[in-house]
């Protein structure tokens, strides 16, 4: 039998406001996020939205995060269009690997049920 461990998130954002400091330029906000400069630009990685009720919302794997992550909240195709305000917390771990990444990404989705990944499921949702 194989098994596989969700790994430990390497960064954690949540919607926040800015508090600047005199010199901090302003941060213009994505759907509330002002951290996305915290995920690294050139790793691949898995990528999981949370809402304030820590329900996973959705799972997410990139070859490049920061980018993909950013273009959830840009784009008219995204599967969370529609359910952008409610992810309070995104968490990202770093997995080089593709294979790996599409491993992690199908095994999260269905054993911790996201709410709004319609491919790769194997559990029936009520």
């Amino acid at each position: 039998m194989i098994k596989i461990d969700i790994p430990v998130p390497d960064i954690t954002i949540t919607e926040r406001t800015q508090i600047r400091k005199e010199d901090e330029p302003v941060i213009k906000p994505i759907h509330g996020f002002i951290d996305f400069h915290e995920i690294p630009r050139d790793k691949g990685g898995i990528f999981l939205f949370y809402n304030i009720n820590d329900e996973l919302l959705f799972v997410g794997k990139a070859r490049k995060l920061r980018q993909r992550i950013k273009k959830h909240f840009e784009d008219n195709v995204s599967p969370i269009k529609n359910h952008r305000d409610e992810v309070y917390r995104i968490d990202v771990c770093v997995v080089e690997d593709p294979t790996d990444r599409e491993i992690y990404e199908t095994y999260i989705i269905n054993k911790l049920q996201s709410k709004y990944n319609i491919d790769k499921v194997f559990y029936k949702q009520l």
